[in-house]
């Protein structure tokens, strides 16, 4: 009797896949102590920021105006303007110059409560040292030429005012605003019709020049006193001129909870990263 062969008699071993081993992934929970660390090496890198790179300042008045408006909140270069660091040789740093917009301490305290009480301002550097300035019917004369300034109000016959237009034919007076040192050093610094500007010393005035306490009623900024340029302008808010004048934790409250009601509404949206000029 012949044994019959099936077709598939022949044994063939075929290699099976062996199934995919997934690699175990240990889980590592950051612990309270690293959390902590975490969290404070952000807070000093920002520290350092606002301290030393940059800083963020709002606008509380119109002296400015139509530049920067009140509301306008702006992040300031602390760099560029500051006195060169041996620390830091890499950073570029340059002097002030004319028709930079600057923030800087106020030369003079305003006294708040019996104490001084130092304030920031922006303004428009005008002048520089060694410059001799002096303003015509509104228009800034420097060294014998007239300046072309564009961004600042125009002096017309219902604004016009000697003391603001014509100065400085006319001297200051702590009647009308100007600070006492200011009225006694200022005769001192005229040399034929012109005001001097000393050395190590900046001459300032706000765009709005008929509703500007500047340089004509206070006098010069020290260099040092100079904080930074404004870059650019990161949040604008409709904001009543008084209302950073403002004092008291029911004013501070009440002021919150209209930004948030009117946040999308009253934000100036087209000057949301607008550039300094």
């Amino acid at each position: 009797m012949t044994k019959k062969k099936t077709p598939d008699s022949k044994t063939q071993t075929e290699a099976q896949p062996e199934p995919a081993v997934t690699p175990a992934v240990e889980t590592v929970e950051e612990t309270p102590f690293e959390a902590v660390a975490s969290i404070c090496s952000v807070l000093v890198v920002g520290l350092f920021i606002l301290t030393f790179l940059a800083q963020n300042f709002v606008i509380p008045s119109g002296s400015m105006e139509k530049t920067l408006l009140v509301g306008d909140h702006l992040v300031v270069d602390r760099i560029t303007l500051a006195p060169s660091a041996k620390w830091m040789p890499l950073v570029h740093y340059r002097e002030p110059k004319r028709g930079d917009i600057v923030v800087f301490l106020k030369p003079v305290p305003d006294m708040v409560d019996g104490q001084p009480q130092y304030l920031f301002l922006v303004k428009r550097l005008v002048g520089v040292p060694g410059d001799r300035i002096h303003l015509r019917n509104g228009i800034v004369i420097i060294n014998g030429v007239a300046q072309d300034q564009p961004h600042a109000e125009k002096t017309t016959l219902e604004n016009h005012s000697d003391f603001l237009d014509e100065f400085p034919s006319v001297s200051p007076d702590p009647q009308f605003g100007a600070t006492e040192g200011w009225a006694v050093e200022f005769p001192n610094l005229i040399e034929n019709g012109d005001l001097v500007i000393p050395p190590g010393k900046y001459f300032m005035m706000g765009d709005n020049r008929h509703n500007s306490l500047d340089s004509r009623y206070w006098g010069f900024v020290p260099r040092e006193n100079i904080v930074g340029r404004p870059l650019f302008n990161y949040w604008s808010f409709k904001t009543p001129e008084d209302q950073y004048e403002q004092s008291g934790i029911g004013n501070s409250v009440a002021w919150m909870g209209h930004v948030a009601l009117h946040f999308f509404t009253d934000t100036r949206w087209s000057r949301t990263l607008h550039l300094t000029r």
